[in-house]
């Protein structure tokens, strides 16, 4: 079988581990367009912290134990996947490459887990639901206003997402300097001649402003509909979140509009951890949003430990932020975590390669699992627990 140039990009041995993605998607992006993937907020700390996290966890195996197969199962709000990672909510993924959303979906689809799809997406939520054999979630912000996120909720449900995801730590975005400053407000905007100063970048990476141009530039965002106005533009989503923040009495309505489970996302306390279940959450997400937002924030993976004890078995506990490795997730399962969701990692493979850079993302992180898996000697998934983990000192206190 032939393989595309997209195939041949991301197959081994050019691509073993996350990190070969990252240096291809650095490669094909421009500089604005990779930072806007890749950093963080202010001075990065937070960043940094959640992969320093995973490094301070180390593993106590049992050896001489015969592992003949791995099995990745995990079973996250009813749904049967086949391995305990989901694909986080990326907003317009289709600025890393013309196939954005629809690409990403089909690939999880594809790979037996589940895709969630944000608010500030590039693509149809119809059109992405269409396009994967597996379950679709939606996150909500609400930006846009009230009318136009009920809108989009009631569009979700009757497509057929079966989840809604409430991301609850945007009341304003966070300062994210090195995207900033390399012009992301002025390439995603309207006026051609702000983005003259910004060319030279642009044209250092012709294979992605090819695909950028052929694909018609910045699309509106086909989910925020306001009405009396159409859809709302990239650029004014930002604003956006500020003029309609999430709040717990947003519960009231919500509710009236969707029937089905809810999980909220970028908790960090046992405080938000038990105010989210009294909310009827079937789900909390222990999320720094990447360390996009709050810098100085605790790493997920720390504050994980909080949330599972204030949860305490009364909903469902996921992880995000600082996914690199299988590894990474076998971590935060034993520390309580029934799964997690992956967002720079797929998307470095994304930007790489489309939907074969997805593939082959989710083909190192299950490889990862299954190998890691058989060095703890543990044949499941399903039977991680604490003693297959040890904790700094410091996290015990």
């Amino acid at each position: 079988m032939r393989l595309t140039t997209a195939q041949r990009a991301v197959a081994p041995p050019r691509v073993i581990s996350i990190e070969d993605l990252r240096s291809l998607a650095r490669r094909r992006l421009p500089d604005v367009v990779f930072d806007y993937v890749d950093g963080g907020a202010e001075g990065e700390v937070t960043l940094r912290e959640n992969r320093r996290a995973f490094d301070a966890v180390t593993f106590r195996p049992r050896q001489a134990v015969a592992v003949p197969r791995c099995d990745l199962r995990a079973r996250v709000l009813g749904l049967d996947l086949a391995l305990p990672a989901l694909l986080a909510p990326v907003g317009y993924s289709r600025l890393m490459h013309p196939s954005g959303e629809v690409a990403a979906a089909r690939a999880a689809g594809s790979a037996g887990t589940a895709y969630i799809l944000s608010t500030v997406s590039g693509y149809r939520l119809e059109e992405v639901k269409a396009a994967t054999s597996g379950p679709v979630w939606y996150q909500l912000y609400l930006v846009g206003g009230r009318e136009a996120a009920e809108a989009g909720i009631v569009r979700a449900h009757a497509a057929g997402l079966s989840a809604l995801v409430i991301t609850i730590d945007t009341p304003v975005v966070g300062m994210r300097e090195a995207e900033l400053r390399h012009g992301a407000v002025q390439l995603l905007g309207p006026k051609p001649m702000a983005k003259l100063p910004f060319l030279p970048q642009l044209l250092t990476r012709p294979g992605w402003l090819a695909g950028f141009l052929l694909d018609g530039g910045v699309h509106e965002l086909p989910n925020v509909v306001i009405p009396a106005h159409g859809s709302m533009a990239l650029v004014d989503a930002r604003m956006g979140l500020v003029r309609a923040t999430f709040s717990w009495e947003d519960m009231r309505w919500i509710r009236g509009v969707w029937p089905g489970p809810i999980l909220f996302k970028g908790v960090l306390t046992g405080e938000d951890a038990r105010r989210a279940v009294e909310e009827g959450a079937a789900a909390v997400i222990v999320s720094n949003h990447g360390g996009r937002q709050l810098d100085g924030a605790p790493a997920s993976l720390r504050a994980l430990l909080d949330v599972v004890r204030a949860v305490n078995g009364r909903a469902e506990v996921l992880l995000d932020g600082g996914i690199r490795r299988g590894s990474d997730i076998i971590k935060a399962i034993c520390l309580g975590a029934r799964a997690v969701l992956v967002g720079r990692a797929y998307v470095y493979g994304l930007a790489a390669a489309g939907e074969a850079g997805v593939a082959r993302a989710l083909q190192i992180l299950r490889a990862d699992l299954e190998r890691t898996l058989t060095l703890l000697g543990c044949p499941s998934i399903s039977g991680l627990d604490r003693s297959y983990v040890d904790l700094p000192a410091e996290w015990k206190r």
